[in-house]
């Protein structure tokens, strides 16, 4: 609600006097909502959002304008502007009442440009839009997007609605595999060597129990086993000579978090994943 004030003056033979000042309060007959579908993004995610908006007065509103700042955000120094959402083309629905409608005049982008809406009196109307999560949007542990849209036009004061999400916390992991010598003769000597890459903002830790398995063809003896350099045993893993099957125990394999950081120049976000590495060796049979 607006409230505003008014105070009279009354003039006569050199004498001004005044009124007391009256107070009065625009009762705003539109109200929005903006909602997510979902609550949490990673890079590449596309986020539908829902903007609703309802008028409790006796006239259609029409003409109305939405914009959208889709998450801009201020970095570096001296301050530049970075916009972490891209509106997803022909994205847009418009429902009055809950009836689909035609879309609305093209939308401009960054920001999001609506016109053209109409919200019928004692009804509602809504438009819903994705968005996708670009390079711009922060992904570090307790990061987030707020993005805001505003509506405006005729009879209206301006009615603002905010929605954020949160960057998906928790350990992305990625594994590759590679062979030390790739020729090697009968009942020599190779290594195996298993990257494992974390890309998430939190660390894969004990508790996650994360299990390795790999069966090695040729089967493998004399079979030895290194995590970050520190030597396995029987506490470790378990290995099956009969059928090659390496296993290891829950709970062993921990990889760090990846670390994120923003360029100053640029506004854009590097991911600088965690390493953990596994190393077998053993002789083929």
């Amino acid at each position: 609600m607006a409230a505003f004030y008014n105070q009279a003056t009354l003039s006569y033979n050199g004498t001004v006097t005044s009124s007391n000042i009256t107070t009065g309060e625009i009762l705003e007959v539109l109200s929005a909502e903006k909602t997510a579908v979902t609550d949490s993004y990673t890079t590449g995610d596309e986020i539908v959002f829902a903007v609703s908006m309802v008028n409790s007065g006796t006239s259609a509103l029409t003409g109305l304008t939405l914009s959208d700042d889709l998450g801009a955000y201020s970095f570096g120094e001296p301050p530049a502007q970075a916009v972490p959402l891209t509106y997803v083309p022909d994205s847009l629905k418009y429902f009055i009442n809950g009836v689909l409608q035609p879309s609305p005049a093209a939308p401009r982008v960054s920001p999001l440009t609506v016109s053209g809406i109409e919200v019928p009196a004692g009804g509602n109307s809504m438009v819903m839009y994705a968005a996708r999560v670009n390079e711009f949007a922060p992904l570090g542990e307790d990061s987030s997007i707020t993005n805001t849209a505003e509506i405006t036009g005729a009879g209206i004061t301006g009615v603002s609605a905010q929605e954020t999400i949160a960057s998906a916390d928790g350990a992305v992991l990625t594994i590759s595999k590679s062979l030390s010598p790739v020729a090697v003769e009968e009942n020599g000597s190779v290594t195996y060597t298993f990257t494992i890459q974390n890309s998430g903002n939190a660390e894969a830790s004990a508790s996650d129990d994360i299990i390795f398995t790999d069966t090695f063809d040729p089967i493998l003896t004399n079979l030895t086993a290194e995590f970050n350099d520190t030597p396995w045993t029987a506490a470790n893993y378990t290995y099956d000579q009969s059928t090659g099957t390496f296993t290891s125990l829950a709970g062993q394999i921990t990889v760090p978090a990846a670390t994120f950081s923003q360029d100053p120049q640029s506004g854009v976000w590097s991911v600088q994943p965690g390493i953990s590495t596994l190393t077998i060796t053993g002789n083929i049979s």
